[in-house]
């Protein structure tokens, strides 16, 4: 349950950068417009994570996942339906919406399903998680959507079905949560935005996920502009695919990623190496680079995802959570906005890479200074 949940966070997201020409093409969005189409998402995943802790606070994390999983499969499915502009952007939003409510429950049910194996448990959603960007990112460009007669519309509306699936699994064979005694105290659900380490661990987190969502995001129309085009569909697979190395990677580190800061070190150097590598050699070595940086992204977040559990009491662990993811998807949103805007002022296409860069040069100076030992803020 915890691996199809993390699917489904992901699987609608990561439907739309394969389909960008088509969308690009039918309804005349310049760079801005589709930065904000991929962004608004990520945007919500911010806007939204601290009433997903409320929610939590109030309903438990199954019933709250439940409620997510319902919305993003009711926003994605109907993305495509009646008037193009609107209907998609607000059925983006409500898409959006149901994976911020989502996310913040999934750190807490690994708390409490696999209380002394959170890392296992971690890896595991994580790694659903990942196989959600890669399948969607892989798949439509040349299998799903030729099959459904090129229509964005019914691609979309096909990769909804998975999160219907997992809210039917987790009504039917989840375990409940134990019913709270009468008079106990409401759980606390509002970050504390005075924890230094919450900062540090979002924005370090939030320059990483601002390379991973930018290059997705950027790749379609960089290659076209590059003339290179065809190498579309084998970008985004390499971009998304080689995410699932990292998931090995921080399992054999177990517990010890409870002091990550040379590893947040590590992903920074490769982001700003790849991204400006990427700029300056446009063609086949694209596909390489598009990898490193879904390697680096992956294992920055799969680092981000087990911190809350490993750091934080039980009961802290979906305030902290959404403080933390808060964070990251704000930076997320900003960093490919402000690339296109750069694409858009200069009409150059690298200017997007290097605003991807310069993030990736924020992360390396955060991450030098990061301590995570103790309960205390850093």
């Amino acid at each position: 349950m915890l691996w199809l949940g993390g699917f489904d966070l992901r699987v609608t997201l990561l439907a739309v950068p394969p389909l960008i020409p088509a969308i690009h093409q039918d309804l005349g969005l310049d760079e801005k417009g589709v930065s904000i189409l991929t962004g608004l998402p990520v945007l919500l995943l911010a806007i939204a994570a601290i009433p997903g802790s409320l929610l939590i606070a109030r309903l438990g994390a199954r019933r709250a996942l439940v409620a997510g999983l319902l919305a993003v499969g009711v926003g994605s499915a109907l993305r495509g339906v009646g008037p193009a502009l609107p209907v998609l952007f607000a059925m983006t939003l409500v898409m959006g919406a149901g994976i911020a409510v989502s996310q913040p429950a999934l750190p807490t049910l690994t708390r409490a399903w696999f209380t002394g194996r959170v890392a296992l448990a971690t890896a595991v959603y994580s790694n659903g998680l990942l196989f959600g960007e890669m399948v969607p990112a892989s798949f439509t460009g040349p299998l799903v959507a030729p099959a459904l007669g090129g229509s964005w519309p019914l691609t979309l509306a096909f990769w909804s079905v998975p999160a219907f699936l997992g809210a039917a699994l987790l009504l039917l064979v989840a375990p409940r949560e134990p019913a709270r005694p009468a008079g106990a105290a409401r759980r606390a659900w509002m970050p504390d935005f005075r924890d230094g380490r919450m900062w540090r661990i979002g924005l370090v987190m939030g320059f990483a996920s601002a390379a991973y969502f930018g290059t997705n995001t950027f790749i379609p129309d960089f290659v076209r502009a590059t003339g290179h085009a065809g190498l579309k569909d084998a970008a985004l697979t390499s971009l998304n695919a080689s995410q699932l190395a990292a998931s090995p990677v921080v399992l054999a580190l177990g517990q010890r990623i409870v002091r990550p800061r040379w590893l947040f070190l590590l992903v920074g150097v490769l982001i700003v190496g790849a991204t400006i590598a990427l700029v300056l050699t446009p063609g086949p070595l694209t596909v390489l680079w598009a990898a490193v940086i879904g390697f680096a992204a992956a294992v920055a977040l799969i680092l981000t995802l087990a911190l809350p559990a490993l750091l934080a009491a039980e009961p802290d662990v979906p305030r902290l959570s959404a403080g933390i993811f808060l964070i990251v998807y704000g930076s997320s949103f900003a960093g490919p906005l402000a690339g296109g805007a750069a694409w858009d002022a200069t009409g150059r296409p690298a200017a997007a890479f290097l605003a991807l860069a310069a993030g990736g040069v924020a992360m390396i100076a955060l991450s030098a200074g990061m301590r995570l030992g103790d309960r205390r803020a850093s």
